[in-house]
């Protein structure tokens, strides 16, 4: 196990908030490798046995813990996959941070792609915050094609917090859920994309027990000449609820895709779906002004509240 750098160490604290090493169990990982890791009595990690990836044991009945499972990557040129199982046991409430920060200072296209998958007890509930970052001044692209599935049983809760605000060239996100009885599932996705870069997020959710719900909210913003698309499915197979929504500001000569649907196969399903995709209200920039903003500074002032 290597020793994390400078560099490194720096990259962690942008990606998953660290200032230092975390309480309770974590893995920290760099440039392909394991840097560090830590487990506890509840909470177990273990790598793959063949090597690409990690199973997070977390037993029934664990309260107030966390997990932190971030990702640098800091060589131009480096490519890889990586598969993390999550396997969360019965009356859990749990916090699990993950994670990519992209650093390309070179020629070469870096990309990291992370499969996540989660198995959820029943009535446990679990909060998930997954960032990606980019930075760096090479012509080489920061990619990220990060994909996640989740699946609730009877009484769990998950939320999910999904950001992208800043330097990714390419990412194309998947997530999948299945939902089992009184399973409730809520998502926030954040995202921004500048110069010419390139967004899909394709979420499809499967209500497949009665009392399921789910709450799949996205709030994007396009500028100069980059393309989003979002694609939001919710599946109501029994007695339940879903609703999403896609609201973005397009800027600049963004363009933005918004393809929201609806799937109902049970006479009780309740579904409901919202789309707006709209430029800044030129009197919420005046106001601004007003105040002694430029109107720079009142579009930054308005965006970064849009995306809190």
């Amino acid at each position: 196990m290597k020793q994390i750098d400078a560099v490194q160490k720096r990259l962690l604290q942008e990606v998953a908030d660290l200032h230092d090493i975390p309480e309770g169990a974590y893995n920290l990982r760099a440039n392909g490798e394991s840097v560090g890791r830590a487990t506890t009595a509840n909470i177990d990690i273990q790598s793959k046995p063949e090597g690409n990836g990690i199973d997070i044991r977390i037993k029934s009945g664990t309260k107030n813990e966390s997990v932190h499972i971030p990702v640098v990557l800091s060589e131009s040129g480096l490519k890889e996959t990586v598969y993390n199982d999550f396997y969360i046991g019965d009356d859990c409430d749990v916090l699990i941070v993950a994670g990519c920060r992209i650093d390309n200072c070179g020629s070469q296209d870096s990309e990291h792609d992370g499969i996540h998958r989660f198995f959820v007890g029943k009535n446990a509930k679990i909060r998930y915050v997954e960032k990606h970052y980019g930075s760096g001044d090479g012509s080489g692209k920061r990619i990220l094609d990060p994909k996640t599935e989740v699946y609730q049983e009877e009484g769990s809760t998950v939320e999910m917090e999904m950001v992208q605000i800043k330097g990714v060239d390419s990412t194309h996100r998947t997530t999948l859920a299945e939902l089992g009885k009184d399973a409730k599932l809520i998502i926030r996705e954040r995202l921004m994309t500048h110069g010419e870069q390139n967004a899909e997020s394709v979420y499809k959710v499967e209500l497949k027990g009665d009392g399921s719900s789910a709450d799949v909210v996205s709030r994007s913003v396009a500028r100069d000449t980059s393309f989003q698309k979002l694609d939001l499915c919710i599946i109501g197979d029994a007695a339940c609820t879903g609703h999403t929504e896609c609201d973005s500001i397009i800027m600049d000569s963004g363009r933005i895709l918004a393809v929201p649907s609806l799937e109902a196969n049970n006479i009780d399903a309740a579904l409901v779906h919202e789309a707006a995709i709209g430029k800044i209200a030129g009197e919420q920039l005046i106001k601004l002004m007003t105040l002694g903003l430029t109107e720079a500074e009142a579009e930054e002032q308005i965006i970064n509240g849009f995306l809190k």
